[in-house]
């Protein structure tokens, strides 16, 4: 990756090797250079005319605005691969609409795409396309609560061959809904899986998201220690939807331990963030929680929170 990054490359080998790149990026969660390599790959394939092109990277764009908060930005990129896709008549899984809806908290769209994806990913072998509905899945319903249904998509997308990708992503879905869901046990391979895949890439994302983790399934100081290590990687990191669910947890915990001032900053920070987002469960959920302390949550209008959803870039 890092060659890929700083090369200088013909449009011939950008448009053959720059996917594999930033696919590679995904795999060993470098956001950073998965956000250099995706929008060269963007650049490039619009500069070129590369129609077949387009839609993969348009969708892979989309997820790495999605993940930073940039909802909007993510939209916009899914349109353009909507677009495109009908004009060549691709098949091309709605990577990009799916992830969307499911961030928002849309559950009949996830329905809807999910079921009408997995339908045409099986037919065409493409086990990473399965472990992405599912994954997807997961995080609608942890976003929902229902963490019972969280649990059963997500082990359903880490057990699913080939899961390099979303099904690794789909770890720490896992583990939030066995610790939340009350079955704790039953992260517990998933911990280690992940632990192991933490310690082999040693970015701040992973390790953010493992201490995330870690700390669902910890008690006492190694819980707040594990929290506050999660809020400060992935900060750094620049992962604003993950930090906003590492606030969201650690906020859920110190309202447990009857912490409300402390529960409240959390709460209140994350709400704010997912609200600002257009990520409407978790904002949902971070709502109630922050209004059983005693906080005061006001929800932004829909112009406010999102100005282009109707006027798409």
């Amino acid at each position: 990756m890092s060659a890929f990054c700083g090369a200088d490359m013909t449009a011939g080998e950008g448009l053959r090797w720059l996917w594999l790149a930033w696919y590679a990026a995904s795999i060993v969660w470098d956001y950073k250079s998965w956000d250099v390599l995706s929008a060269r790959h963007v650049g490039l394939a619009r500069d070129t005319g590369a129609l077949t092109a387009l839609p993969i990277a348009y969708n892979t764009r989309a997820g790495v605005h999605l993940l930073a908060g940039r909802f909007t930005e993510a939209e916009s990129m899914e349109a353009a691969a909507g677009s495109v896709t009908d004009i060549i008549g691709s098949s091309i899984a709605p990577y990009g609409a799916l992830s969307l809806a499911a961030f928002r908290g849309r559950e009949a769209s996830v329905s809807q795409l999910g079921g009408t994806t997995i339908k045409d990913v099986e037919l065409r072998g493409e086990g990473e396309g399965v472990s992405f509905v599912h994954w997807a899945t997961a995080v609608l319903y942890n976003g929902l609560g229902r963490y019972q249904h969280a649990l059963a998509a997500a082990r359903q997308a880490t057990s699913y061959p080939p899961s390099l990708w979303f099904g690794n992503w789909a770890l720490a879905e896992l583990i939030e809904a066995a610790a939340r869901g009350g079955v704790p046990q039953r992260a517990d391979g998933a911990l280690k899986r992940l632990s192991e895949i933490a310690r082999a890439c040693g970015t701040d994302w992973v390790l953010g998201i493992e201490a995330r983790s870690r700390a669902l399934v910890s008690d006492g100081a190694a819980a707040e220690s594990r929290y506050r290590e999660a809020i400060e990687r992935l900060d750094r990191a620049g992962l604003r939807v993950d930090l906003a669910r590492a606030q969201l947890l650690y906020g859920e915990w110190l309202r447990r331990q009857r912490r409300r001032r402390d529960a409240r900053a959390q709460l209140g920070s994350a709400y704010q963030a997912f609200d600002s987002f257009g990520a409407e469960a978790f904002a949902a959920r971070a709502r109630i929680e922050l209004r059983a302390t005693g906080g005061d949550a006001q929800e932004r209008t829909v112009a406010a929170r999102d100005p282009l959803t109707h006027r798409r870039r």
